[in-house]
């Protein structure tokens, strides 16, 4: 019998690039969203299943996880804010989530996390890299991994933890600012950080589902890049990109000066303390973890192949819908 595989944060930015290539695999889908009215993702599969759920609210976990062989987490606040913000979320329904997957059942739990767990590091990073979080996100990140990866073990489920690097792709946030006519970035860039192409970060994820992946690691291309290069490659590629580049001491002196504001703010930013250091920190991943394990290859190995698809797509998106319409 094909397996069904649970998606959470199936309208967000990578759960929307997992949800069209779940919908290519033989398997069933089942999507679980907050309001099926907002769903971006806009999929066409006979065996689609859409299920109202919400992490804030346990007892609607129930019915998402009934009858589910793996579950991939992408559901959450992605945000860097402060730890009791991000607890309802990431830790709270991460584990509701778990804890009523081991109860029906599920055989294979792949949860999205996050280089954050570690914090500024000039050795590249691999599974033995012991993680010493600086932010709140990485603190709810990795006490959330291992909440999770207890409850997985005492019901003998599968569970991994990837954590995932900067993924990029047309429906980002770094890309959306370079449609609407603006990229402000909070630092000169000098450092070296891990990126992935979007539908290597979806693949890979499908992966880890499909095979009973067990393990918590780091992940990255094939080649780590300073925020520079990777400014420099979108300039080639994508004609017209604005970019303002302050120094990390005036990007933390902007973001404090707008804390207060920022709960009226309807869309993630790169405003907060948290995103500037965060942008600053140098975080490069040992090139091949996980994939080698799972015998898959990404498809844009490194940023010299993933951006130019990503900006030929990102133009093709600004001319259909000009920032002014």
């Amino acid at each position: 019998m094909k397996p069904k595989i649970l998606l959470t944060g199936a309208s967000g930015f990578i759960g929307c690039e997992v949800s069209r290539r779940l919908a290519l695999k033989d398997c069933r889908p089942r999507f679980m969203v907050r309001n099926i009215f907002q769903d971006r993702c806009v999929i066409s599969h006979p065996e689609i299943e859409m299920v109202i759920g919400d992490l804030h609210h346990t007892e609607s976990l129930d019915q998402a996880v009934k009858g589910v062989d793996a579950v991939i987490h992408l559901g959450a606040k992605a945000t860097f804010e402060s730890y009791e913000s991000l607890k309802p979320t990431i830790f709270d329904g991460s584990v509701a989530l778990m804890e009523a997957a081991a109860n029906h059942g599920v055989k294979t739990f792949v949860y999205s996390s996050s280089l954050l767990v570690y914090g500024d590091n000039r050795t590249q990073l691999d599974e033995k890299t012991v993680p010493r979080p600086v932010l709140d996100y990485g603190r709810i990140k990795l006490d959330t991994e291992k909440a999770l990866a207890q409850i997985a073990a005492s019901a003998g489920m599968a569970f991994s933890a990837i954590r995932l690097p900067h993924v990029y792709g047309a429906m980002d946030l770094y890309f959306q600012q370079i449609r609407r006519g603006l990229l402000v970035l909070p630092g000169l860039g000098n450092n070296l950080f891990s990126h992935m192409h979007v539908s290597d970060a979806a693949e890979l994820l499908i992966a880890c589902a499909w095979q009973g992946y067990r393990g918590i690691s780091p992940v990255g291309d094939d080649m780590p890049a300073t925020w520079s290069e990777f400014l420099a490659l979108v300039r080639r590629h994508h004609p017209g990109t604005r970019a303002l580049v302050i120094p990390k001491w005036l990007g933390l002196a902007v973001a404090y000066a707008l804390t207060p504001v920022r709960r009226y703010r309807p869309h993630p930013g790169l405003e907060t303390p948290g995103a500037v250091l965060s942008y600053n920190c140098n975080m490069a991943v040992k090139p091949g973890l996980v994939f080698k394990d799972l015998k898959i290859s990404p498809s844009y190995p490194t940023i010299y192949e993933g951006i130019p698809a990503v900006a030929k797509e990102s133009l093709l998106l600004k001319n259909q819908f000009p920032p002014h319409l």
